[in-house]
């Protein structure tokens, strides 16, 4: 059967549309026809603490949202909250997209998180730790602890806990302790029973250490607990007056100047020591603190009474991700083993094939994690590495596992004598230090290791190996949405493509010389490559769906993306609703566009669809007068991603890749498909459908796999 590897061809639109003065005009006298980005990402942090609150959720997912919540939230004040504030103090904020102010942002942003957090703990308290407590599972604080409990605990503080603690004085001689960032600490006041005199000391409660300390019996008690109890022996002589947590939040956002490419890993080295003490942007305290504690730690810490908050103990819910992997396996997800493509196995023993011959035969488009990455995408590097036929391999790593077989891969393939060249965007956030470790690691065994273009991350996920088969050079490539991590994949939902399709390796193997080497093609065939063509081309689509539905042929635009904030692609797609094209847009996180406003967005519909696995992947879809055109691949319609990264989409060739994403976006805007729905003030209300999409798309996986 023939392959299909050229590309549709798309219906002219003759003459094309071209958004005249008047049309752009009905478009911009809307001046609040954006929602605020921040304000937009506390929304979907929202949604996240609203999956803690659904009761037909296992019990332990629902902890464990408990948990995501947190780190979200400590992550948006880390880099969002952090950026705002830097921008403030230096004079560069300006009035955002939205309207706001930029203190305008930040106190609808301490107001807002401020209220989340409150409702967070309010799930803990009221509804998580009893529904535990009914299934056998218990978290007490040390009141609750019965005598032998208690004689435990205090073992385990002479044993393992004391030896590992430093308290710090402040006094004339000793200044305040610098607190690191997301530590849980004890603020402690003592008094000299001799002089009567009142002294602060800090005590960092270690976290190598479980937050919660396992009793037994499933029964746990917050480590801090057991140290409040037990801090008369760090201070013999003196007695504890008043004990209580508290935790800093830092700016660790990082700022590297890029000028000279060669310096970039010194520099960024030394840059993520720095991280370690950036200024405090949020104090978290138990409500219980008394205000002179509070105003020392105030004073002391520089924050503002805007960056305080007083919440119910304990604090930093992280450490729930300890509760929900108990082995209690009724309360959690129902367990999910992904399966080999059905292209990638053979039909009768289901055993892996050779990834290089299913290839050859068709398009491989895979579905993570629903489809094996470990049986797919892992393989053919791993095949790619030990194959003595393949003569390069060309890859990006943005993120990566800890063990990564990827990276063992590459070794394994440089080390046989084969070409490879691995783009390593060592500046990816919160990872950088790990990329640092694995770009020296790659270049010791005879890796190529480039950092990509100065000035821009590479954020593009792409493979490209080089075969010689005998009767020539075929090439096989690797395009998706999600990193190269075997470990996220099981995690993360996202989609790729194995191809040998020419005109796509042709384009991206010039993408890899212009990362690798000085060119600087900014033409492809098959690929959309930001920061030089990705918003136009997405643009000139949304207006070319413009010129169909004019001339009466089938026009639609579907999106899925985490974010939409980018105000031209919002405008034009503002612009296609005016023009009456539906318009459907699958938002995981941050969305600025208002769907629902009369005159300017009645024909848009906003959804978000959050579950067990986290949605990643991002999709383009345009009916185009009949002939269907999809793209995917990493880019999020954000500034960073369309100005500041080397981003990259493909165009789906053939119609079966096609209509499987036609199908996927189906299901995801079915009205019986449980999902929140964006309202045109900004609210999010869910809509409580019969038919979940993950778990069907779970369920047909089964199914297939049973028919197999």
């Amino acid at each position: 059967m023939p392959r299909e590897d050229a590309p549709h061809e798309s219906f002219d639109v003759d003459p094309p549309y071209v958004p005249d003065h008047e049309a752009l005009a009905a478009v911009e006298k809307y001046d609040d026809r954006f929602l605020d980005r921040e304000l937009s990402w506390l929304r979907f942090n929202q949604r996240v603490l609203e999956l803690a609150e659904d009761r037909s959720l296992p019990l332990l997912e629902r902890a464990r949202f408990l948990a995501i919540f947190t780190s979200n939230l400590d992550e948006f004040f880390m880099v969002r909250v952090a950026g705002l504030k830097r921008r403030i103090a230096a004079g560069l904020a300006v009035r955002a997209a939205s309207g706001l102010m930029p203190r305008e942002v930040l106190e609808c942003i301490w107001e807002t998180a401020r209220e989340l957090s409150q409702r967070q703990a309010r799930v803990f308290r009221d509804d998580i730790i009893p529904e535990l407590r009914d299934h056998g599972i218990e978290i007490v604080r040390w009141s609750d602890l019965d005598p032998d409990e208690q004689k435990y605990c205090k073992k385990l503080f002479k044993d393992r806990v004391f030896p590992v603690l430093t308290p710090l004085a402040v006094d004339p001689a000793h200044p305040f302790p610098y607190i690191s960032g997301l530590s849980l600490n004890l603020a402690v006041v003592l008094r000299n029973p001799e002089t009567a005199k009142e002294h602060f000391a800090r005590v960092k409660v270690p976290p190598i250490f479980a937050r919660f300390v396992p009793l037994g019996n499933a029964r746990f008690v917050p480590l801090e607990d057991v140290m409040r109890e037990r801090l008369k022996r760090l201070f013999p002589g003196m007695e504890v007056l008043e004990v209580h947590t508290f935790r800093v939040t830092r700016n660790e956002d990082l700022e590297v100047e890029e000028d000279d490419a060669e310096n970039l890993l010194a520099a960024l080295e030394k840059e993520l020591l720095r991280r370690r003490f950036g200024p405090p942007v949020r104090l978290e305290v138990e409500e219980s603190i008394s205000p002179a504690v509070l105003d020392l730690l105030v004073s002391e810490l520089g924050v503002t009474r805007d960056e305080v908050f007083r919440l119910p103990g304990p604090l930093d819910l992280r450490g729930l991700h300890g509760i929900a992997d108990l082995a209690r396996e009724e309360l959690k997800y129902p367990a999910f083993v992904p399966t080999t493509h059905a292209k990638l196995a053979e039909r009768e023993s289901a055993a892996p094939v050779d990834v290089f011959k299913a290839a050859r035969r068709h398009d491989v488009l895979l579905h993570h994690p629903y489809d094996s990455f470990a049986t797919s995408v892992q393989r053919f590097i791993e095949q790619a590495a030990a194959d003595p036929h393949v003569l390069a391999i060309k890859q990006t790593l943005y993120r990566t596992s800890g063990d990564s077989p990827i990276i063992d891969a590459l070794i394994d393939a440089a080390e046989a004598g084969k070409q490879v060249l691995v783009i390593v965007e060592i500046k990816a956030r919160f990872d950088e230090q790990a990329n640092i470790r694995w770009a020296r690691k790659l270049e010791q065994a005879g890796c190529h290791v480039v950092y990509g273009i100065v000035g821009l991350k590479t954020h593009c996920k792409l493979s490209l190996v080089v075969r010689d088969e005998g009767d020539g050079i075929r090439r096989y490539t690797h395009i998706g949405t999600g990193n190269y991590n075997p470990k996220t994949s099981r995690l993360y939902e996202d989609i790729g493509l194995i191809t040998t399709n020419e005109a796509i390796a042709d384009d991206v193997a010039q993408l890899f010389n212009n990362l690798s080497g000085w060119s600087r093609n900014a033409s492809y065939e098959q690929l959309l490559v930001a920061p030089d063509s990705v918003r136009t081309g997405l643009v000139d689509r949304i207006h070319r769906e413009i010129g169909h539905h004019r001339a009466g042929r089938p026009a639609r635009i579907r999106f899925k993306a985490n974010s939409i904030v980018d105000e031209a692609v919002i405008d034009a797609l503002y612009l296609a609703s005016q023009e009456g094209v539906p318009v459907q847009l699958l938002v995981r996180g941050i969305c600025a566009l208002r769907p629902g406003v009369p005159g300017l967005s009645e024909t848009i519909e906003v959804r978000s669809v959050l579950g067990r696995f986290l949605e990643h992947s991002r999709v383009f879809w345009f009916d185009n007068g009949g002939e269907p055109e999809a793209w995917i691949g990493s880019a999020d319609m954000m500034h960073r991603n369309l100005d500041r990264r080397v981003e990259v989409l493909v165009h789906l060739p053939g119609p079966e890749s096609c209509s499987a994403v036609d199908e996927l976006l189906t299901l995801a805007f079915d009205a019986d498909t449980d999902a929140w729905i964006l309202g045109p003030d900004g609210t999010w209300e869910r809509s409580h459908g019969d038919v979940h999409l993950q778990e069907t798309l779970i369920e047909r996986q089964r199914t297939r796999r049973t028919a197999g």
